[in-house]
This record gives structure tokens, sequence and C-alpha cells, in this order.
């Protein structure tokens, strides 16, 4: 069985009959992880077994762990600090900066694939323009400082094994609405998203980007429909102009900035329709099942391809990555960024 074009995500710690009934599925491809489903490492590793278990070949397993803000798994993990932090270390030494960003990816990572998890949605490739939403996620408010400090944190990703997915493209740090629950509007042409908020993109691209997510955001200059529903976006502008050839995934189409789209089969139809590989959908089990009947075959082995190739590589234990001087020292390091707790943003809602 090839792995399907949905990511759904589980109620809680362990998996029900229900579960594993919808995860064995054709249209399933992966299952994303919240708050709610951790309650320690040990229990972690057994669901993500359980899950990867399931069929051959396994489900890719996500989750949403930045750091700051957005980090799902906090107890027993490294608490990671803003990607901002990055960014005003860069403002000070450059070379640091960049040091560090690769240090924190790998870090990130290896925590996540010693328990079987294959990919974070990370790194924010959005530029600081003003959104609260977006805010300390953000690298940096200069595209450039963002691309050059996202690289390092994909090098330090691809190291432990996990392959890197940039967000929200293209571009969520100017809009102030909250996709969560609202519709989010930038009024900006193509042509001044291309000299801003689509450096980081391009140059990503450039330095090899496996995957990507889109965003929930209307560009009413460039298309009508959300950027992760429209074949403007996403074959046009980010297949063509940027010559992008990844792994796209939606944002949770459950999310009230994907509304204007129809209901939850409508929104799912329609961002396969405009390029996505894979579309999440999370948070709304009650109406999974009119998606998993109505949404019909789907075939696309260009799909399939770039998602098999987003399964974490070099599996590690936990208990070997614990008596890694590697993992000791970047612990060290990267916990004394963090003088500050952070505060939580909608730890079970999705990118």
């Amino acid at each position: 069985m090839s792995l399907g074009p949905l990511m759904l995500d589980v109620p809680g710690l362990d998996l029900e009959p229900e579960d594993r009934e919808v995860l064995r599925h054709p249209l399933v491809g992966g299952v994303i992880l919240f708050s709610r489903n951790y309650d320690g490492p040990e229990q972690l590793a057994r669901l993500v077994a359980s899950i990867k278990g399931l069929r051959e070949p396994c489900l890719l397993v996500s989750v949403d762990h930045e750091g700051g803000r957005v980090q799902r798994f906090r107890q027993s993990f490294t608490q990671l600090p803003p990607s901002a932090r990055f960014g005003r270390i860069f403002e000070r030494d450059a070379h640091r900066a960049k040091k560090l960003a690769q240090m924190c990816g790998w870090l990130l990572a290896i925590e996540l694939r010693a328990v079987g998890i294959d990919l974070s949605f990370a790194p924010v490739l959005d530029v600081d323009r003003g959104s609260t939403v977006i805010g300390d996620r953000a690298l940096h408010n200069d595209p450039e400082v963002v691309a050059i400090l996202a690289r390092s944190v994909m090098r330090g990703m691809k190291g432990a094994g996990m392959a890197a997915v940039g967000k929200h493209f293209p571009g969520h740090g100017t809009v102030t609405a909250d996709s969560h629950v609202a519709v989010p509007v930038d009024n900006r042409s193509l042509e001044s998203l291309e000299s801003n908020d689509l450096v980081p993109f391009e140059r990503m691209i450039h330095f090899g980007l496996p995957a990507l997510m889109a965003a929930h955001v209307v560009y009413p200059k460039v298309d009508s429909k959300p950027a992760g529903f429209s074949r403007i976006w996403l074959e046009s502008v980010l297949r063509g102009r940027l010559g992008f050839q990844g792994a796209v995934f939606s944002d949770d189409v459950s999310m009230a900035g994907a509304a204007v789209v129809g209901n939850l089969l409508d929104r799912t139809r329609v961002a396969l329709d405009a390029g996505c590989d894979m579309v999440l959908v999370c948070n709304a089990r009650e109406d999974v099942g009119q998606v998993l009947d109505g949404l019909g075959r789907h075939d696309n082995p260009v799909s399939r391809a770039r998602l098999v190739r987003m399964h974490g590589r070099n599996p590690i234990s936990r208990e070997a990555l614990m008596q890694s001087e590697r993992y000791q020292e970047a612990v060290r390091v990267i916990s004394s960024l963090e003088p500050e707790p952070e505060l939580d943003l909608g730890n079970d809602n999705a990118a």
C-alpha cells in the first residue's frame, strides 16, 4: 500500500481500534501529533511505533516543533528558543548565529528522531513584518538574513536525519489575522512579494529545501483563493517560476482560514487539485469520514515519490542520544540561550 495524500491526527496517548481503522485507509499517508498525544518520551516512542507498525510503507509521523511558542513536547525535551533569538544574535555576530542555528536545528531534529518522528514543520521562513501571529517565530525582518539562518537550521536538521519543511509559503509575516480563526488577506502584488517575503523561499529552494507548507492567506492581487488552494501559487509560481521540486504540505484545512473554499471535502479536493502533495486534516475527527468516503481514488505517482523521501533517516535510540557528548553539549549551549519562559501558542492547533 502506498502513502495516501491525507495527514490526520489521533485523539489520545495510545491508538484506539477506531484510530487503527482510520489510519489504515488507503487515502491516509501520515499522522500529525499534538501536545495531547504526549505524556513522556517512552510513551511517545510507543505511540509512534504503533502508528508506523500499521502498514508498509509506514505512515509519516510529524509534529509542529519549532521552539519558543510552538513546541508540542516540553517535559523531558530541550526547551528550544524562539527563532528570533538567532536573528538578534546575527546582528552582533553573524558567524555565531549561523553556528547556533545549525546546532538548534540538529537538536530539534535529533530529539524527535530518537522517538521515531519523521518530520517537524520547521523552519519558519516568514519575514517578521509585524504580524503578532508570526512575531518571534520569524528568524528576522530581513529576508536575506531569514534565508541565511534557515539554511543553517536545515543543515542541522539534515544532519540528524530529518527533512526540513519551510513555512508558510509565500509568506505570513505581514498579515495580522490568525488563520486558525480568520481569513488573513495580504493586498500586496506579486512583484512586491517577490522582492520581500518570497526571497527566503527562493533562496531555500536553491539550497535544496525538501518540502514546504503553504499558507492559508489570500493574496487577492494574485488569486482569490488562499495560497494553499491556488494553482497560480503552487503550480505557476512555486513549481514554475521558482522551480521547486519538493513536497508541498497544506496547512490544516479545518482552520478558519480555509473556510472560504467550502466544506472539509471541498477544501481537501481543491488543495490536492491545486498542487498539494499532502493535506492536513486535524481536530475534525467527526468530519474525516466524509473526506475518506467522498474524495475517491487519488493516485499521483509523483506525489508518492516526494512523500516517501520525507521519511526520517539515521535512527537513534533515546538511550544512545542521552549518552552522546555532542547532544549534551548542544543541550547546554541552546538551553543557555533561553533564560526566560515562553508562552505557548495554540498548542493543539496545526502550523
